[in-house]
């Protein structure tokens, strides 16, 4: 997760990020510093349904996974990367899709 964080900081330096996070185990780490333009919301327990990024993942699926059949594993993955790839490079539909009124009420508080 650390990871993670570190290379969406780096993509994004001028950006300030909101990311919302669950109650998985590597959310919780101790360890886990969040990057100065990252901030991270925690959702409350048993809330998968106020996490964002299940639409972006609907949207992911929708518009490239729809109906498609891959030869493996590794042609899943790179059309996975292509899509992901999307998203990051329009930043202005995947602020559509995750940007509600609460989360952007979390970067003024």
């Amino acid at each position: 997760m650390q990871v993670f964080l570190n290379e969406v900081s780096v993509r994004h330096p001028d950006e300030r990020i909101v990311m919302v996070i669950d109650g998985a185990g590597w959310h919780r780490s101790a360890a886990l510093k969040s990057p100065d333009n990252i901030y991270l919301l925690k959702l409350p327990p048993y809330a998968p349904e106020l996490n964002p990024i299940e639409h972006v993942w609907d949207e992911l699926r929708e518009k490239f996974f729809h109906n498609r059949v891959f030869k493996s594993l590794n042609a899943l993955e790179d059309h996975l990367v292509l899509g992901l790839r999307n998203l990051e490079e329009n930043p202005n539909k995947v602020r559509s899709i995750v940007s509600w009124p609460w989360i952007r009420a979390a970067l003024i508080n």
